[in-house]
């Protein structure tokens, strides 16, 4: 069985089903990787503690976590095969002390808008987490609790958006240009990976251009640290697979062995 690699994806709105360009890329991403035995995914969307999974029946229902968009969005399915036993094996891999809670809570945008364009057959099980804090440290900490899971053919996303200050663009088009603060800071978070730097990433708060404006809130940045986390080695360099922009908004997205 082949060790499978740790992604951080931007998601995107449900019209990224519409975008030929970045579906495209999320199709070469998936066939780069290979079809894996199952799928952890952390999405921006789902913060709550104590770690949540979601409902691992067949046929999980989808969150339509969104409004204003065309009806065709809210009638879409992803009907995926039971995921019990991973459910299992996920919590196997966490320490003893530590509270992990089934939900009956379905799969929201963050998870199944990319998988569709991935895995369109919806024949994998998946399993989404939710995440249980926005301090990078532990959630890197999380991530390497759940590194196992790859040698077991399990492919872990985390799901969010390089860039994310919707509330600040002027220009809703999906070909906008980026405002300075979003190519900023996506320009300083694409150095600091290359170069391993997790101090500074941590603390992007504080240390990266475009702040606040590039993530008014965290919850689309930080699921990058659980893959981060997920890494065989913390301080490696990630692989760019797709890079570019969304509305001005950075959509790049990474893969970790």
């Amino acid at each position: 069985m082949n060790k499978l690699p740790a992604l951080y994806i931007g998601h995107g709105a449900p019209m990224l089903l519409d975008d030929p360009l970045w579906c495209s890329e999320l199709e070469q991403v998936a066939t780069k990787i290979g079809k894996p035995k199952a799928i952890l995914i952390v999405s921006a969307h789902w913060e709550s503690e104590p770690i949540t999974f979601s409902n691992p029946n067949a046929n999980t229902p989808l969150v339509y976590d969104f409004s204003g968009f065309d009806a065709k969005f809210y009638q879409m399915k992803y009907q995926t095969p039971d995921a019990n036993n991973f459910m299992s094996l996920i919590a196997s891999m966490l320490p003893d002390q530590e509270i992990v809670v089934r939900s009956d809570r379905g799969l929201d945008h963050g998870a199944w808008v990319p998988l569709k364009v991935m895995y369109p057959e919806a024949d994998i099980p998946v399993i989404q987490m939710s995440m249980p804090s926005n301090d990078p440290i532990k959630l890197i900490e999380l991530g390497k609790k759940l590194q196992p899971l790859k040698d077991l053919g399990v492919l872990i996303i985390g799901s969010g958006f390089m860039t994310h200050g919707l509330r600040y663009l002027e220009d809703f088009n999906i070909n906008a240009q980026a405002p300075a603060w979003s190519s900023e800071f996506d320009d300083w978070a694409a150095r600091a990976l290359a170069s391993g730097d997790l101090d500074t990433l941590t603390n992007f708060k504080f240390t990266a251009p475009g702040m606040p404006y590039a993530h008014p809130t965290v919850e689309h940045f930080i699921p990058l640290f659980i893959t981060l986390g997920a890494a065989a080695k913390i301080d490696q360099s990630p692989e760019t697979l797709i890079e570019g922009y969304f509305m001005g908004l950075s959509k790049r997205s990474l893969l970790v062995n």
